[in-house]
């Protein structure tokens, strides 16, 4: 870990990365691609130290509400978060401005948070993004080794349900011949389902692979999957979009299930929904002139 006096905090599409780098260790990790440009080895997170600062600067300044979201790039709840609360002290700047606020992990952690993120849900309105790639516990461990159980961010995410936080479940990657199963994908879907879920997003039944993340994908599965780089090498070539041959049946039927079960489905309007920022006291004032006027 180092530490570091960022410039700026909030992005053009109001989003924040308190952390550079992971801890997670997922395999698949496109923030480990050379496009990023870090200058540090991965594993030595940077710390934007006055994170918290920035973002007050930044919204007291803003001149209309929105969604502020974290995780985009760096997972907002790596094990340094417990030590140094960095995301939490965000959160209470959002809910103290009357922000949204949607954050994005693989870690049950943010169950710490969930206090502050129904103090932002009664203002306004926060989102748990949560990724979910396999239904299989041993699978999960290689795949992601530092990272919450696939059990774990289940039972978060009906933590979540349950204080009515809406969710919106990522199923990404799928890491062809290894977890782009049907049985995974559903057993996967019924997880959300359950959960009750407001939103899935899916791009693809695949991976992308650029360089700096593919040399990485590549030791991993020479050390945990023999021969499968050789497959991989065979099949896809250098190419970025590496999609599996069962793409077509699979995201088909993502989409009638979530059709059947009323759960957003589609990039665009899952992305539109995340976006919108709800203003609750507003509304609620509005309700009330109208039953006066009555």
């Amino acid at each position: 870990m180092h530490k570091v006096k960022a410039k700026g905090i909030l992005s053009a599409s109001n989003g924040i990365n308190i952390y550079r780098g992971c801890q997670h260790g997922c395999i698949y990790c496109d923030s480990r691609s050379d496009c990023y440009q870090m200058k540090h080895k991965f594993e030595d997170i940077e710390v934007k130290e006055n994170a918290p600062e920035l973002l007050e600067k930044a919204l007291a300044s803003k001149r209309k509400l929105c969604m502020i979201g974290t995780g985009a790039m760096s997972d907002p709840y790596i094990p340094l978060e417990k030590e140094l609360m960095l995301t939490r002290k965000c959160l209470e700047i959002i809910e103290k401005h009357c922000f949204g606020a949607t954050v994005h992990t693989k870690s049950a952690s943010v169950m710490r948070d969930i206090d502050i993120l129904e103090k932002i849900n009664r203002k306004s309105k926060a989102v748990l993004q949560m990724t979910l790639t396999t239904a299989d516990e041993n699978l999960c461990k290689i795949i992601e080794p530092n990272v919450s159980s696939t059990a774990e961010r289940v039972r978060t995410l009906n933590e979540f349900h349950n204080a009515n936080i809406p969710t919106v479940v990522w199923l990404s990657p799928f890491l062809p011949f290894i977890n782009d199963s049907q049985e995974n994908i559903d057993a996967l879907l019924d997880y959300c389902i359950k959960a009750g879920v407001k939103g899935i997003i899916c791009f693809k039944i695949g991976v992308t692979l650029r360089n700096g993340d593919r040399e990485y994908f590549y030791s991993q599965l020479d050390k945990y999957f023999p021969a499968m780089k050789e497959r991989y090498i065979k099949t896809y070539g250098n190419a970025y979009d590496v999609a599996s041959k069962n793409n077509d049946f699979l995201m088909k039927r993502i989409e009638n299930v979530c059709r059947k079960e009323g759960i957003m489905f589609g990039i665009e309007r899952v992305f539109s929904y995340l976006h919108e920022y709800e203003n609750k006291y507003e509304s609620q004032n509005k309700q009330l002139s109208l039953f006066d006027n009555i």
